[in-house]
């Protein structure tokens, strides 16, 4: 059956390999695809980015060469050039300085490269390889449920490096893997290009789990890793990374392994709306539609289903620069832009389509990104709104928090999966 299997699958890959020989992609590595296929990927390639002029760049670039992180001046310098327009070619340069990267990995004791080669170890005995990654998904599966069938080894077998908790995340990395940018060329098809681009981002998001397993790895990260990994090297994307997940002014308090903190976070959002959008807040939910199922797609993938990429860029120029409450910001602008045809709708089948595939004319750089600048969030907001969610907390009767825990989590998994795969417009 396996060989039938793997026959199949070579098969469908020979096939998809010819026909990504013939693609080209645009300036951002995306797949340049025809009309209805760019529809079908919820992708557009009519980017509307400004240009800074040749005097602005030079400024900019000098700017990052003496940056100071904890001087006022560079970082209203920095913020200025983020509301001009990043160019593409310094956007990582920008991330790196905001981000702190440097004395991140200059004051850690974690080892990237030793980690990897520690990881190695339990790969090689279960067969599989970092370049292959993909297409172990079954051999990880048939493995994970041989072991839990057995949960004891014969004696006369030699111990393995592995665990059952090492397969279980090599696998769902590997799942999550398909989902992440199918149609980007550093991850498209098995081209050299692609093989390689998968297997950084296999390494970094594995990485993490080993620097961070308190938090471990949940959806969203790949797409996270992905995004970073198109912008910095490999080992920098690693340290981005950890920057974004711990450090308290970014997402720290969205990820953790059980889901629980992005739940928190969809629930103060839902507040949130509620406080500056009563009228909007209360006919959604007059149709039935939560929060929870739009909210959490956009802020576990940081919005990266928006069709223009060159809006997601500038979107994560300002999460960068300010946090998490630009996470909030940029969610309340959406439904802003939104609102009047939200207002026009009353039926929950047509308005979660809308909110997860955002059409083009309002996810366009000149729209969103003008808008964004506009919409002001403060922090003594989210403040407020937290407290009100923790007090709600608090006061819950017992009973209708009793939901077992493993149902919530995989409750919440399934809302991201499917949600994440109707914004790429395919199967999750």
């Amino acid at each position: 059956m396996r060989r039938r299997n793997n026959s199949n699958a070579s098969r469908r890959s020979s096939t998809f390999k010819r026909r990504s020989e013939n693609l080209r992609f645009d300036e951002f590595g995306f797949a340049l695809t025809k009309r209805k296929d760019q529809k079908l990927h919820h992708r557009c390639h009519d980017y509307s980015y400004p240009q800074l002029s040749s005097v602005r760049v030079k400024e900019l670039c000098e700017l990052l060469s003496y940056w100071n992180g904890a001087s006022f001046i560079c970082k209203s310098q920095i913020e200025r050039f983020i509301r001009m327009g990043v160019p593409p070619s310094l956007r990582g340069r920008v991330w790196k300085c905001l981000l702190t990267t440097g004395s991140l990995r200059e004051t850690s004791d974690f080892n990237y490269q030793k980690c990897l080669s520690e990881v190695r170890g339990p790969l090689v005995d279960l067969g599989v390889s970092e370049y292959g990654i993909l297409s172990a998904i079954a051999t990880l599966s048939e493995t994970q449920n041989d072991l839990g069938l057995n949960h004891q080894q014969p004696s006369s077998c030699p111990e393995p490096r592995y665990s059952v908790d090492d397969i279980t995340l090599f696998r769902q990395i590997a799942l999550d893997l398909q989902r992440s940018f199918p149609t980007h060329q550093s991850l498209m098809g098995e081209s050299p290009e692609a093989i390689e681009g998968q297997a950084k981002l296999f390494r970094v998001l594995i990485a993490y789990a080993k620097y961070n397993p308190q938090v471990g790895y949940s959806q969203g990260m790949s797409y996270i890793a992905a995004v970073l990994l198109m912008q910095l090297g490999e080992e920098e994307a690693f340290w981005a990374l950890t920057a974004l997940l711990d450090k308290p002014k970014y997402l720290a308090e969205l990820f953790d392994l059980s889901l629980t903190k992005v739940q928190h976070q969809v629930k103060v959002f839902d507040q949130f709306l509620k406080h500056r959008k009563p009228k909007l807040s209360q006919h959604m939910e007059s149709m039935g539609v939560l929060s929870v199922h739009f909210v959490m797609p956009w802020f576990l993938t940081l919005f990266t289903s928006l069709p223009c990429w060159d809006s997601v860029l500038a979107v994560w120029d300002l999460i960068i620069l300010h946090g998490l409450s630009a996470v909030f910001r940029t969610a309340l602008t959406i439904i802003e832009l939104l609102e009047p045809r939200l207002m026009d709708l009353n039926d929950e089948g047509a308005v979660l389509p809308l909110l997860l595939r955002v059409p083009v004319e309002v996810a366009q750089y000149t729209v969103l990104v003008p808008a964004l600048w506009n919409t002001e969030v403060q922090d003594w907001e989210l403040k407020c709104m937290n407290s009100l969610v923790l007090d709600e907390t608090h006061h819950e009767p017992k009973a209708d928090s009793g939901y077992k825990h493993e149902s919530q989590v995989g409750g919440c998994r399934a809302v991201f999966v499917n949600a994440a795969g109707k914004a790429e417009g395919r199967r999750a």
